[in-house]
């Protein structure tokens, strides 16, 4: 019986592999699991790009939309002096228009009225002042006689008391006759012939670009009628929509940069300047303005614009594009090159996504050679194989 017993003892111990071996193929088997190989010729059918992470300073915008608006002191509505019927309309919508360029002419009811009453007043002035001097060479006369004493001196101080009332009157005169053409200037400036029409240019009160024109030739316009309006658009406003949340990250006069479809190599800089008080209660989100300017006018009024506004994040940190991580099993990694065929899956905690670029807070290290284009196709190939071993 001994024998036999020593017998099976030597099987079991032949049959059962010691402890240190099972613990060596375990990691063997683990390491396998964690590289990925691909042939320097799928490498380039797939387009992989390998590149070292990189040590970046990380700058967090706020991206959000909006549209371009002209600044409300900038537009202007321009109205008819006067009351009077339009005789010929000069610009159109879209016209560049200098200061002072005249928009429109019409004859002028109401000038043609003053510049009656401003003749009337001076042809009485110059009847005054004649007048004025009859009475002045009477009043001389009289005092040479009365220093010889050919006549009372009463009689010299009573005409010179006649002068001194005309004087007053002819003072008096010349300024209605100035109060009126003061009027006359502000409705329009020169002068016509008595009956001739009183033709008066509508001009514009500051360069800009005509945006409305509501006028044409042969109507009546009053005083209260807005015939045109023009915008100066070397400023404008770009607003934006932001929502709720983000609110706290922006601030009055903080820089934003603009772009738009039209110029999509070229950013526009601008300032924030106002913040709206008041949310939309259906979208939740706050208007804020970023005025910008606008040399030769590249910017339109109600183009669609995209704003960036640097908010308060700024880090020193590793990063890589954020394509280059990967999930898999809930679980961020990377693949980092080892050999030029085999990368390996390093799983890495990741933060804030900055203009494209992931930022690693562990598991990778500057320098490391990372994939950067074509990530997908190595997971693809890791969840390939996982599935596989499942079945």
């Amino acid at each position: 019986m001994r024998p036999l017993i020593s017998f099976a003892s030597l099987l079991l111990l032949v049959a059962c592999p010691k402890p240190e071996a099972e613990s060596t193929i375990a990691v063997e088997s683990s390491e396998r699991a964690g590289l990925v190989q691909m042939e320097l010729e799928a490498q380039k059918h797939v387009g992989l790009q390998v590149a070292p992470a990189a040590f970046t300073q990380l700058a967090e915008y706020l991206q959000v939309t909006g549209t371009v608006q002209p600044v409300d002191s900038r537009v202007s509505s321009v109205r008819p002096l006067a009351r009077g019927r339009l005789h010929d309309v000069l610009v159109r919508v879209g016209d560049r228009v200098q200061s002072g360029q005249a928009l429109a002419r019409f004859d002028n009811i109401e000038a043609g009225g003053l510049a009656s009453q401003l003749a009337a007043a001076r042809g009485e002035l110059h009847r005054l002042k004649i007048q004025l001097g009859v009475q002045t060479r009477q009043t001389e006369r009289q005092r040479r006689l009365a220093d010889i004493g050919a006549t009372p001196r009463k009689d010299y101080e009573q005409t010179l008391a006649e002068q001194q009332g005309r004087e007053e009157n002819v003072r008096s005169q010349e300024s209605v006759v100035a109060g009126i053409a003061a009027q006359l200037k502000r409705l329009g400036g020169a002068e016509v012939s008595f009956g001739a029409p009183f033709i008066t240019a509508i001009r514009s009160p500051f360069a800009g670009v005509v945006t409305k024109v509501n006028a044409a030739p042969g109507e009546v316009a009053d005083s209260e009628d807005e015939i045109f309006t023009v915008a100066d658009l070397s400023r404008v406003w770009v607003q934006a929509e932001v929502y709720e949340k983000d609110l706290g990250r922006i601030r009055i006069g903080q820089i934003a940069f603009i772009t738009v479809d039209t110029y999509p190599d070229r950013r526009f800089g601008g300032k924030v300047t106002y913040m709206s008080d008041v949310l939309d209660p259906q979208t939740r989100t706050a208007k804020v303005r970023c005025e910008v300017v606008n040399r030769g006018t590249p910017l339109k009024i109600d183009m669609f614009a995209t704003v960036q506004l640097p908010t308060t994040f700024r880090r020193q940190a590793v990063a890589v594009p954020a394509d280059a991580v990967q999930q898999i099993e809930d679980k961020a990694v990377v693949f980092v090159q080892s050999e030029a065929t085999k990368f390996e899956t390093r799983e890495v905690g990741v933060g804030k996504v900055v203009e494209g670029l992931r930022e690693i807070t562990s598991g990778l290290r500057p320098g490391e050679p990372v994939v950067v284009q074509g990530a997908f196709h190595l997971k693809s190939i890791v969840v390939g194989r996982e599935l596989g071993e499942e079945e």
